[in-house]
């Protein structure tokens, strides 16, 4: 009993130093999202690194506190959310200095670190009197397929269902899901079927191996429902046990225990308790957000897979909360004032291709940033690769010389390439007709653990998020 009592005065006192710091500006939770392979967990484990490594030999000259030497270092504390998982850190630090080196491991679901970063404040009074101010930073690590559930939110399990069948009349869609469409005695599924735990259970697994196939196999993003390819600490809940209704509908109310009326149920509950649970304990209280893009592995698929990835991006647009934050909404109702926008692995294209990147990425999110900017949120986008795999260097063929990137593949062949011109705009219909591209997945460069990972512009990215925070 007194146990528990110290752990909520524990809790309360965490909470009042957070609505302090948030009054004094000295908080700040920066979320980072994206879709699957698009690069979040590297882009944390750089930052977390050359944050640590900033007033030693750190590599951000784009970044004002740092090149200025008003920042004095940065170091992980613990973290003021116990029931969060903490973002594997060493892991990701071990697996990229290995021999040979590696990616680390994708996390699959919400992680969190904690930074303490001490500055030297270019306030006139402040600098006068020579104080030394500390920012809290908290990064918080989540799948962007989670973003992908809220608009879930505003339909039921009827409209939701349409949606689904309405996708399946496209012939790649509606061979894989052929799997899951007939019961095991080979017939469609009857609203009035009784409900029987285990046999929903494995329709939920073949459903669940439906979307994996579009997602590995047909390369696409808009994958509903989210916690089903990455479902987290709710592996094997019955609240991930459901299925759209693709046949044919019910005629009048259903039973209450009958197949339809349990599959709505549970409809409801996961979007109750996983989607607006989600937004209600994480997302509506981020500060700033960062969304990673791979705008190359699309274009490596084709038309499909890029149109569907657009349709991803723009889901994914309409959730955030936007609207212009001050001290005294930051503390009550924090909102997302900041949004930056990023096309990862610019290091996989040569660098006079980053342009386009950086054009191509604005194109996909041209609308949601007209309405970001409308509500007061201030956006940027850019192309960045947050720990390089590839050098630029030239090549040779048919005596010509071209511009290409050298590194080493994941199986660990050496590559010298020109991986392909990247389309400054969304590609037409026609402009598909030919196009050939090349866009590898490389390792890691090999790095030292005692210096500052390599990286492109990944101190542009800080300037935007906490350049304002630093002053």
């Amino acid at each position: 009993m007194i146990r528990t009592l110290e752990r909520k005065l524990s809790a309360l006192q965490h909470k009042a130093e957070d609505a302090v710091n948030r009054v004094r500006d000295r908080h700040l939770r920066l979320a980072v999202t994206g879709l699957s392979r698009s690069g979040k967990t590297a882009f944390i484990t750089a930052l977390v690194h050359q944050l640590e490594r900033a007033a030693i030999d750190g590599r951000l000259p784009l970044w004002d506190a740092a090149r200025q030497g008003r920042l004095l270092g940065a170091r992980r504390v613990p973290q003021q959310n116990p029931q969060i998982p903490t973002f594997a850190y060493e892991r990701g630090l071990g697996a990229l200095f290995a021999e040979p080196p590696a990616w680390p491991e994708a996390t699959r679901g919400v992680a969190e670190v904690r930074l303490e970063l001490r500055y030297r404040t270019r306030h006139p009074l402040r600098r006068h009197l020579g104080e030394v101010s500390t920012l809290y930073l908290d990064l918080v690590d989540y799948p962007g397929e989670w973003l992908l559930d809220l608009p879930l939110l505003a339909l039921n399990y009827h409209q939701w269902s349409q949606q689904v069948r309405e996708q399946l009349t496209r012939p790649a869609l509606a061979a894989q899901a052929a799997p899951w469409q007939l019961t095991e005695q080979g017939e469609p599924w009857r609203p009035d079927r009784p409900f029987d735990e285990g046999e929903v259970a494995r329709l939920a697994e073949r459903y669940t191996a439906y979307l994996h196939a579009c997602k590995d196999e047909l390369g696409l993003h808009l994958i509903q429902p989210g916690r089903f390819v990455l479902p987290g600490e709710y592996q094997g809940a019955p609240m991930l046990q459901f299925v759209p209704w693709v046949w044919d509908p019910p005629v009048g109310t259903p039973a209450e225990d009958s197949l339809y009326a349990t599959l709505g149920r549970r409809f409801e509950q996961y979007k109750q308790h996983l989607v607006q649970g989600f937004y209600e304990q994480h997302f509506a209280g981020f500060d700033r957000q960062i969304v990673l893009v791979d705008c190359l592995a699309p274009l490596n698929a084709g038309a499909e897979s890029f149109a569907d990835m657009q349709q991803s991006i723009a889901r994914i647009m309409e959730s955030f909360a936007y609207g212009k934050s001050n001290w005294w909404r930051r503390l009550f109702a924090p909102r997302i004032d900041k949004l930056l926008f990023v096309a990862s692995k610019a290091d996989h294209v040569t660098p006079e291709q980053h342009g386009p990147l950086v054009s191509l990425l604005q194109h996909l999110v041209q609308q949601g940033r007209g309405q970001a900017r409308f509500e007061g949120i201030t956006t940027e986008c850019l192309a960045l690769a947050s720990i390089k795999a590839t050098e630029a260097g030239r090549g040779m063929a048919g005596g010509r010389e071209f511009p290409a990137i050298k590194g080493t593949s994941l199986a660990g062949e050496p590559l010298l390439l020109f991986p392909g011109e990247v389309p400054a705009q969304i590609p037409s219909a026609g402009w598909w007709q030919g196009q050939q591209f090349d866009f590898q997945a490389f390792r890691p460069l090999a790095m030292s653990p005692h210096q500052a990972m390599p990286h492109i512009r990944l101190d542009a990215a800080l300037e935007f998020l906490l350049g304002d925070k630093l002053e």
